[in-house]
């Protein structure tokens, strides 16, 4: 199997069909075989109920439920129960759509494990924006993680579309710890731990104004991002 597509889920009933759609309309005209596998973080609506729904129709479509820990448990244990070559998570509002790794499979080819996507490299796309302060608060509070986490020239940690190759998936993600916001900091670097070379692709992203991330929590990210200092200098990310 060449591609795992993870879904992480939490009361996405009304937005999740959707998604799947897209989804489903892109890879079926792929040559390759892959698997779309949701995780339902213990939704508390029809979030299961729509995906079975929607399995009958899309054969590769799997779902497994866990309790409501976080995106950051949601997306590790998708990566380490997928079973593709390669495993792409990606957003259930569809903010950055599937199609867009067609960018990530030349960097692959190059040998790189890891290729993230980015809104703030050449060539990314803004379809739908953000407002203006949350997009000045979001460049600020991009700096001070760089800054913290020792990410310095990734521009953008939080996007919610990134690729890993099978075995890097399974060093790193087994490794990770954050559970919440930060989850995404936290593999990157562990990935950079372990050595492991990141690439940014530029991707089109379209913000929903639905869009579950508060101030609140930032504040809480922010936390976590000291917590992952703490974590480096304990060497708790170090190979085994």
């Amino acid at each position: 199997m060449k591609l795992s597509v993870i879904i992480p889920s939490y009361n996405e009933e009304r937005r999740l069909p959707k998604t799947l759609k897209a989804v489903n309309d892109y890879l079926r005209k792929q040559s390759y075989e892959y698997e779309v596998l949701v995780v339902n973080g213990g939704s508390t609506d029809g979030t299961e109920r729509v995906v079975k729904d929607v399995m009958r129709e899309m054969p590769s479509l799997k779902i497994l439920n866990t309790a409501n820990i976080g995106k950051g448990d949601a997306v590790r244990r998708g990566m380490l129960q997928a079973q593709g070559q390669f495993r792409v998570f990606m957003d259930a509002d569809n903010s950055t759509s599937i199609d867009e790794v067609e960018k990530m499979w030349p960097e692959f080819e190059k040998g790189l494990k890891i290729v993230i996507g980015s809104r703030d490299v050449a060539g990314a796309q803004i379809a739908v924006s953000q407002p203006l302060w949350r997009r000045k608060l979001g460049d600020i509070f991009n700096l001070i993680v760089q800054v913290l986490s020792g990410l310095w020239g990734i521009w953008d940690t939080q996007c919610g579309f990134k690729g890993f190759e099978a075995k890097a998936a399974q060093e790193i993600f087994s490794r990770s710890t954050i559970n919440q916001w930060a989850f995404d900091v936290e593999v990157l670097v562990i990935a950079k731990k372990l050595a492991y070379k990141i690439a940014e692709v530029p991707i089109t992203w379209k913000n929903d104004p639905e869009s579950k991330v508060k101030f609140s929590g930032m504040v809480k990210m922010l936390m976590e991002v000291l917590q992952i200092s703490l974590n480096k200098i304990q060497g708790k990310y170090r190979s085994k």
